[in-house]
């Protein structure tokens, strides 16, 4: 009898252990309390730039990226691309600032989640290999650094989700999330891009930024799609870990903004 006592209250153990909590200095707001909401989500970006892993929230100083490739494989046109990126980090989320947070409610799957912001600068550095012909049939087989900054992201992000009940506590999950984003500059150097000539690289990197905009046309929707990627793992870590309910205050919380 006593064995199956203490197996039950070590099960019981277990399942509550999974269960995380909020720090103490985050601060809880009712829900719907939209302002409240903003504030806090903006305290937590400030002062937890390096993440909370008790509670599944990822560092946001440093952001790994998996490889990207962007391509025109059309190799019998004149122009044509294969530009691979690899060893990426983005910098600069952790000075994120969110102007609008909606629908954070007592039931979350009744209307969209919008959420607003602005990043006043994303540094991307890595590597890359990029191979190719441009310009009157210019041939290109580069390997090097590459260096990226966006200036003044602007974005906004809309989330269905749908609650999920383990260990009777409800947890998000989300279901679509659409975000969108406008630049103002986006700047970039790709080392070595003509290893015999470091003049013409010079040359190429200029016609780039120069033209930084087009180029954002035609990689805007990849990019976005990375960007998703990035907010997707942010927010999913959160919600795997951290029961709904325990984001916002009950009856014996007191600090609220």
């Amino acid at each position: 009898m006593y064995q199956i006592l203490y197996v039950a209250i070590s099960l019981q153990f277990i399942i509550a252990s999974k269960c995380e909590t909020l720090p103490e200095s985050i601060t809880k707001c009712h829900y719907g309390d939209n302002r409240c909401v903003r504030l806090s989500i903006n305290e937590v970006i400030e002062k937890f730039p390096k993440g909370i892993p008790v509670i599944g929230m990822k560092a946001m100083d440093v952001v790994k990226l998996p490889n990207v490739q962007f391509a025109n494989n059309d190799e019998l046109n004149d122009f044509w691309f294969k530009l691979k990126l690899y060893n990426q980090s983005i910098y600069g989320f952790e000075n994120t600032v969110i102007s609008e947070a909606k629908g954070f409610v007592k039931d979350p799957t009744s209307a969209q989640i919008k959420i607003r912001g602005v990043i006043p600068k994303l540094v991307c550095a890595g590597n890359y290999d990029a191979k190719g012909r441009m310009l009157w049939m210019l041939n290109i087989n580069a390997t090097g650094v590459t260096k990226s900054e966006l200036s003044h992201v602007l974005f906004r992000m809309a989330l269905r989700v749908q609650t999920e009940y383990r260990n009777n506590k409800r947890y998000l999950k989300i279901n679509e999330l659409t975000p969108n984003i406008g630049i103002d500059r986006w700047q970039m150097w790709f080392d070595n891009f003509f290893p015999e000539n470091p003049a013409l690289t010079t040359v190429i990197n200029t016609i780039f930024n120069e033209n930084w905009s087009e180029i954002w046309k035609e990689l805007e929707n990849p990019i976005l799609q990375i960007f998703t990627n990035v907010l997707l793992s942010m927010l999913k870590s959160i919600f795997d870990n951290v029961p709904y309910d325990d984001l916002f205050i009950s009856k014996n919380d007191t600090k609220q903004l």
